[in-house]
């Protein structure tokens, strides 16, 4: 009993964790609609977001072999406990400059601490150009982050159809509208020449890291219990990937 009252008591305090994250991004969901609402004069489509609802619900669980894990959705179909690993890779080099773990299924919310800990490498690497990340990251809360970091973002709205008209490969994008936000930057960016080809590179060199270090290291999952002993060996597994990253460099 007294086991079952510490688990239903963690699961109340996950459940006040997420509720808070769900209404700030309701918040900001709300005050970007009626920004767009004073910027146009009319209300915008679509319906309005829903209000997040506080406490635990049915599908909530905690594991008991490890507690700090979290359900999560695979690859495939279907869910494992599991953490979610992250990398930033440097785009010329394919070389990982930022391992993180984190518990979260939803990549929205780590656009910012992975902006921190880059503005925490050395000087030379802590300022890059560009950030380049699939629709998983995006949000007008992370373009905005990018651009107050000095860096300009190029997160892919939604997912591309993978054989458009041989026309939409040339078509440049209208004229950007007067007092652009920062999404509406992004979006014009990523559908001119210049921006398509630069996000063309993030599955060219940031796939194949992820790729290579399951298929070929077979790195596939983590043999560790908690996230800080997790987070060790993820960092782990990307030191070993940069030694044989740098060895293939070393030749060229």
């Amino acid at each position: 009993m007294a086991a079952i009252a510490d688990a239903k008591a963690k699961i109340e305090a996950r459940a006040a964790e997420r509720f808070a994250r769900e209404q700030a991004d309701y918040e900001a969901k709300l005050a970007a609609r009626a920004q767009r609402a004073a910027t146009t004069g009319r209300n915008p489509g679509g319906k309005p977001p829903k209000a997040p609802e506080p406490g635990p619900r049915p599908e909530d669980q905690i594991n008991l072999t490890d507690e700090e894990s979290r359900i999560m959705p695979v690859a495939g179909g279907g869910f494992e406990q599991c953490y979610n690993a992250q990398a930033l890779v440097d785009n010329e080099t394919m070389l990982v400059l930022a391992p993180q773990v984190t518990q979260a299924t939803n990549d929205k919310q780590q656009v910012v601490p992975m902006l921190e800990r880059v503005q925490a490498l050395p000087t030379g690497l802590n300022q890059p150009e560009q950030l380049l990340a699939d629709t998983g990251y995006c949000s007008a809360d992370n373009v905005a982050a990018c651009e107050q970091a000095g860096i300009e973002p190029l997160i892919a709205l939604k997912r591309d159809h993978h054989h458009p008209h041989w026309a939409e490969r040339f078509r440049e994008p209208d004229e950007l509208p007067d007092n652009p936000t920062p999404v509406e930057r992004m979006t014009h960016r990523l559908k001119t020449a210049d921006g398509r080809a630069a996000y063309a590179l993030r599955k060219q060199r940031v796939e194949p890291v992820f790729g290579i270090i399951k298929s070929v290291m077979g790195f596939r999952q983590f043999l560790t219990r908690g996230l800080d002993n997790v987070q060790g060996e993820w960092t782990l597994v990307c030191l070993a990937w940069n030694l044989k990253r740098m060895a293939v460099l070393r030749l060229n």
